[in-house]
């Protein structure tokens, strides 16, 4: 077959469906296309030819010499590839097209040229990734795909979109799912068709075709350099800016300029300052913030004082408090011994305040939200506006145009300000442990005392007026908002949009009339009177007193007449039983993340909480997934409260089948093993991405899910647990550990199983998961 050479690079390309090892692709057809071809490196790759990732045969070269179509190894993991094309005679062998970003192959795959009938039938011009040549044109409903990290070739936050309507906007995406929000940089053209054009003179432009004023829209105007002395191309980076870039060949090397790709233009000229985002988090993660450095175009992320990256590496996925966070339970002497509020100058979290005050001054501001244990940050600006933010702080921006001060909450005593010296700061970390040990002991002793204090006046209340009902208001009421029946009534449009329901009540989708249109979801409790009292209650005490970044947050209630009603947020994503059985199996990393995030929630309600909370009810259907995907434990209306000297609780039967515990359907006193039980079975639904029960399965022995995963590791064939998954595939080691992890937390002696401390640390790897017994479960045996 016969190959014409060019600065482009366009081919055919036929991928299996399944990218295992020994799995082939079928090449149909490549056709690597330049106009004035000087170097002829190949002329003709013949039917039969193959591409292997080792061995000699990795690539073939186009007739210029200056590209290079086939494998290319990860620079994370050296035994997978990707089919790509590069830039043969640049240094780095930079990637201009590539494939199979998320499922990366094997060593043991190869590409076969099978035939060739002379014509294309599919181009990589047509079908881009995140990088267009010089020649390259794109039509509408083309996109460019930005990589999640430079040496992480997954889909990820932002894209570059050639709307159908005739607009070209840059979006950030949800990752995994792709979903677009909300746009940060267009062309405004909206009813005009259009196409992106890359000419030849390093020109990038617009063109429409329905505009006589403005035909084209020149997004980056010609680079002065001769494009016959520079290699050049634009590609939408990680960071969400499309930049060109050029490099010297070699012809201008020789004449003593050094051989570096350089940076020629960038667009938008700073995203950290015109990103502004309602949902996602911005250029950066959670509780960071983007700075633009203007010497090498570049965005840089950094954490807010007292905040670190949750993954240093993956800066995308935000940063977390170092410190044990403001307790609702505090008075407002505590408050001021233990907390302060440290400035920030010319910086912003610009978006999701629930609070605004004007006209203020700077000091009553601070106070506001230091006094405030929902705050995290008070923004002030030069007009006197004061707005209180929540966390996770989002869409952060410093730079010298942002006219703002930020008021950071942080520990009184022993925190790390930014200008303070590396010693002292080391201090600090050295003694962080017995600070937080020493503080939570203050802490829990004080939250026992009020919770002793208040329940003696609601006690006291009760007898002196015994027809009162609402008695919860008095001491909910600086926790939580009290809401009127017919507020909610109005919020939800009269109860008229059902999104779930379960044994204690209906849940209704609502709005708040606030100026931010707060989404909320309200829980109508519905059963007999004498239930409803203890159900409602019970929910009541257990969230108002819980606050962790993985529980659902407990906005307010209504105790009116024989109403009860509970508004939480919204949570836009769902419940973990949608994402994960809802037939599309969801990204390995997130399922991970999700797995780790109920863990955390457990641990808080188990050790962390001030008293022993156990839930009852651990299952898909009560976590819930915020719109970053994080897990929120919902539903305590089954959950048992322990003092601090209990240890066990004894009650009638709870839960849901399929989750028991073997100790719910015996004589005897339960624990929060229990939950450690549950978390075990959700865990392995997690990994395999199925319901624990499913009798639609063909194999009869894979029916009880906990049965099956005994099975497949006694035959140390974990692997058919997540067939067909390869990012889970790739992933074996964390398999592995999971899997382990929940054989141990469903063990039938609640001795046996691990506390959620134990867990958490055996998920992240910090603690290794020993092996499990072999034996399969008395209880898991009689299920069958």
């Amino acid at each position: 077959m016969k190959i014409i050479s060019s600065s482009a690079h366009k081919s055919i390309v036929r991928q299996s469906n399944q990218l295992r090892p020994m799995a082939h692709l079928f090449l149909l057809l490549l056709l690597l296309q330049l106009p004035h071809s000087c170097t002829r490196a190949q002329e003709i790759i013949s039917t039969g030819s193959a591409l292997k990732p080792e061995g000699p045969n990795r690539s073939w070269l186009s007739p210029s010499g200056n590209f290079a179509f086939g494998f290319r190894s990860l620079e994370t993991n050296s035994s997978l590839y990707l089919l790509a094309i590069w830039f043969e005679q640049i240094e780095e062998k930079t990637i201009v097209w590539y494939t199979n970003g998320s499922t990366p192959m094997s060593s043991g795959s190869s590409l076969q040229f099978t035939h060739n009938d002379g014509s294309p039938m599919w181009q990589s011009f047509t079908t881009p990734a995140d990088t267009i040549l010089p020649s390259q044109e794109l039509s509408s409903g083309t996109l460019l795909q930005a990589k999640l990290m430079d040496t992480d070739y997954s889909n990820g936050r932002f894209i570059l979109s050639l709307e159908t309507d005739g607009n070209l906007t840059f979006y950030t995406v949800a990752v995994p799912t792709g979903f677009n929000y909300d746009g940060y940089w267009s062309t405004n053209t909206s009813g005009n068709g259009g196409k992106l054009v890359y000419d030849v003179n390093g020109t990038i432009y617009y063109a429409l075709e329905n505009s006589m004023q403005h035909p084209i829209i020149v997004i980056m105007p010609a680079e002065m350099d001769s494009m016959d002395q520079f290699y050049h191309w634009a590609k939408l980076d990680p960071d969400g800016v499309l930049r060109q870039y050029k490099y010297p060949k070699k012809v201008v090397v020789s004449s003593g300029l050094p051989s570096a790709q350089t940076v020629v233009q960038a667009v938008p000229a700073n995203i950290c300052s015109i990103m502004y985002s309602n949902f996602g988090s911005g250029v950066c993660g959670y509780n960071s913030y983007c700075t633009f450095n203007w010497n090498q175009t570049e965005t840089e992320c950094a954490c807010a004082p007292n905040y670190s990256f949750f993954d240093p590496e993956r800066k995308y996925k935000g940063c977390k408090p170092d410190f044990a966070l403001q307790s609702c339970d505090l008075r407002e002497a505590q408050v001021l011994e233990q907390f302060q509020m440290i400035p920030m100058n010319n910086i912003d979290w610009p978006l999701r305040a629930y609070e605004q005050y004007f006209p203020m001054n700077k000091t009553t501001c601070q106070n506001l939200c230091l006094t405030d244990c929902f705050c995290a940050a008070a923004v002030f600006d030069q007009d006197g506006h004061c707005w209180k933010k929540k966390l996770p702080l989002s869409n952060g921006n410093q730079g010298s145009q942002v006219q703002r001060t930020v008021f950071l909450k942080v520990p009184k005593n022993n925190y790390p300000h930014p200008l303070v010296n590396i010693e002292a700061t080391s201090k600090w970390k050295a003694n962080r442990k017995d600070w937080i040990l020493g503080g939570s002991i203050a802490i829990g002793i004080s939250v026992f005392l009020n919770f002793l204090f208040i329940s003696a006046h609601i006690l006291r209340s009760s007898f002196k007026n015994p027809t009162k009902k609402n008695q919860i208001q008095s001491w909910t009421r600086a926790m939580t908002r009290d809401f009127t029946y017919r507020e909610l009534e109005e919020a939800t449009n009269g109860f008229n949009e059902e999104v779930g329901r379960g044994a204690s009540g209906i849940v209704y989708k609502g709005h708040l009339h606030d100026e931010f249109r707060t989404g909320i979801a309200v829980k109508k409790i519905d059963r007999i009177p004498r239930e409803t009292e203890k159900e409602f209650t019970m929910e009541v005490e257990t969230i108002g007193h819980t606050l962790h970044k993985n529980l659902v947050q407990l906005l307010g209630f209504c105790y009116e007449r024989n109403e009860r009603l509970l508004v939480y947020p919204f949570m836009p994503n769902g419940s973990l039983t949608k994402f994960l059985f809802s037939g599309m199996r969801p990204s390995w990393d997130l399922r991970v993340d999700i797995a780790h995030g109920i863990a955390r929630g457990l641990l808080y309600l188990h050790e962390e909480c001030g008293k022993q909370i156990i839930h009852c009810d651990i299952k898909p259907e009560n976590i819930l997934l915020d719109d970053n995907f994080i897990a929120k434990i919902s539903d305590f209306g089954l959950a048992k409260l322990l003092k601090a000297e209990q240890t066990q609780t004894s009650t009638g039967i709870r839960g849901t089948r399929g989750y028991f515990a073997p100790e719910w359907f015996k004589n005897v006193g339960i624990s929060s093993k229990v939950d450690v039980y549950s978390f075990g079975i959700v865990l392995l639904e997690i990994v395999c991405c199925r319901r624990n029960i499913d009798l639609k399965v063909a194999d009869e022995e894979q029916v009880i899910l906990a049965f099956w995963a005994y099975d497949c590791y006694r035959c140390a064939r974990i692997d058919l647990l997540v067939e067909g998954d390869e990012e889970a595939i790739i992933n074996m080691k964390m398999v592995e550990r999971l899997t382990r992890v929940a054989l141990w937390c469903i063990q039938d002696e609640p001795t046996m199983r691990p506390t959620m401390l134990k867990v958490t640390k055996m998920l992240d790897g910090s603690t290794e998961a020993p092996q499990p017994p072999i034996g399969i479960p008395a209880f898991i045996s009689s299920l069958l």
